[in-house]
């Protein structure tokens, strides 16, 4: 008995920590500046939300764009689009069709949608690193 409500509080704390940044809001959209204080905490860095160093896709983004690098290098560029629909397919398309020759065939692994932020990788992400940035996720 002692053994499982020690289980179920780990789960919960877990589950506050998973947050990361606070409560989401509802239906609100992503954004590019309502999550990059949030990878700052989480030890991301060089981050910037400046349309001209997001890249083109990113950079054109109804909500904004947003370029980060992980304590191992791994650059992160996240679009947010203006909703969860059409957006983030044509979002999507977009970054395979102008991806790098060498990252084509990899594209599944290294691109991630959540809601209305498209999030697109150097190389495959740590589970951790992939947890830490959709806790971040805000609007």
């Amino acid at each position: 008995m002692v053994r499982r409500l020690f289980l179920v509080l780990a789960a919960a704390s877990l589950a506050v920590v998973a947050a990361g940044c606070g409560a989401r809001g509802g239906n609100q959209p992503y954004t590019a500046t309502g999550t990059a204080a949030c990878l700052t905490k989480t030890g991301f860095a060089k981050i910037t939300t400046n349309p001209v160093k997001v890249g083109f896709i990113a950079g054109f983004a109804d909500n904004g764009g947003l370029k980060g690098t992980a304590s191992d290098g791994n650059v992160l560029t996240i679009a947010f689009t203006a909703n969860a629909t059409d957006a983030v397919s044509s979002t999507r398309n977009a970054f395979r069709l102008h991806a790098p020759k060498a990252l084509r065939p990899h594209i599944a692994d290294i691109m991630e949608t959540e809601q209305n932020a498209v999030l697109v990788w150097t190389v495959t992400p740590s589970s951790t690193q992939l947890a830490d940035v959709v806790g971040c996720l805000h609007s």
